[in-house]
């Protein structure tokens, strides 16, 4: 499946996770540890960007910021490459150090912000690399740390943090340090490492609730955050690149491959578009999603207009697609002419 495009824009909340190659290590001491953190800061008041949590573990580290002006992509190109040339040449090695592209979940800060804050600075405790909560609260290597005082790092916005939890210094650390520890005993909390309906909607007991009512809502697996906030970051989203592409001849694009990939497979525009569940129709159907977001680069909302279709039902027909495979049984035909 084509993967797609980060949402982004100057002012965006996101839960940033990367990982070690085949999960190697990607801090091997305190050197590494010092000079990942060194960039990290450096990179963040040069481009405007507010960083709240962190943790950097042996072969993984999370970050919860606000993307500056310039934008996500150029902050991590910046400290994951620079950080990746210092390692190598520290540790006499080549080749990529990271696992494929960093993962960023756009947030839905009012709902999320504090449960991201205590989830990003227990990953140690977790992970059992310390034993308690006393022993997180200097910790070198995680946020938690720095919000607490006992430790200095003037790139973390531990103000802003701490403004969630109370509005003078004592309080809001007293608040703040209760929070973490009522949140130990919960464990690993994967409604909040990325996406989807299950994070979006807050768990599988909403999502089995909202399906008794037959009660929709839009998902995203780019966000983490309720379907009126995942609706309205598409829509943002839209507008970009339909500011940024020729709309009229993009679409006249994307109806002629419609009605190219239909005569081909001997499907009806109609039926195509009219929801049926028919194998074949519904193979295309995914097959055309896919081919235009990858080859006309169409946006994934303009898609489903195209197809009668919702955004999230664009991705599950693209996700269905890459399990059956293309081409098997020669009942699906790509279709690429006239597409520069």
């Amino acid at each position: 499946m084509p993967r797609q495009a980060r949402l982004d824009s100057p002012g965006t909340l996101h839960h940033v996770m990367l990982r070690g190659i085949e999960k190697r290590h990607i801090v091997i001491d305190s050197i590494d540890a010092d000079a990942f953190l060194a960039r990290l800061g450096e990179v963040a008041h040069a481009t405007g960007t507010s960083i709240y949590a962190w943790a950097l573990m042996p072969n993984h580290a999370h970050l919860l910021l606000r993307s500056g002006p310039g934008g996500l992509p150029i902050v991590m190109r910046r400290v994951l490459t620079g950080y990746a040339q210092h390692f190598n040449r520290r540790h006499r090695r080549h080749g990529h150090l990271f696992q494929n592209r960093y993962k960023s979940i756009v947030c839905d800060e009012d709902e999320y912000f504090r449960a991201l804050v205590r989830y990003i600075h227990l990953n140690p405790l977790r992970a059992k690399l310390i034993g308690t909560l006393r022993e997180l609260d200097r910790y070198p290597r995680a946020g938690h740390a720095v919000v607490m005082g006992h430790v200095q790092r003037d790139w973390q916005d531990r103000q802003y943090v701490l403004a969630w939890f109370g509005r003078g210094e004592a309080e809001a650390r007293r608040a703040y340090r209760s929070y973490m520890a009522e949140g130990i005993a919960q464990g690993r909390r994967p409604e909040l490492t990325g996406g989807g309906m299950v994070r979006s909607l807050g768990g599988w007991a909403e999502v089995r609730s909202m399906r008794a009512q037959h009660v929709s809502a839009e998902t995203d697996e780019r966000v983490l955050g309720s379907g009126a906030f995942v609706a309205r970051l598409l829509e943002e989203a839209e507008a970009r690149v339909r500011a940024q592409f020729p709309v009229a001849v993009t679409l006249a694009k994307a109806r002629q491959y419609i009605e190219d990939a239909c005569a081909c497979a001997g499907i009806s525009v109609e039926e195509l578009r009219g929801g049926s569940r028919r194998k074949p129709v519904a193979d295309l159907r995914g097959h055309v999603a896919r081919q235009l977001i990858a080859q006309i680069g169409l946006p994934m909302a303009e898609v489903a207009r195209q197809l009668g279709l919702t955004t999230s039902g664009v991705f599950r027909a693209i996700r269905r697609q890459d399990r059956v495979g293309e081409d098997t049984d020669g009942r699906i035909v790509t279709v690429v002419k006239n597409v520069p």
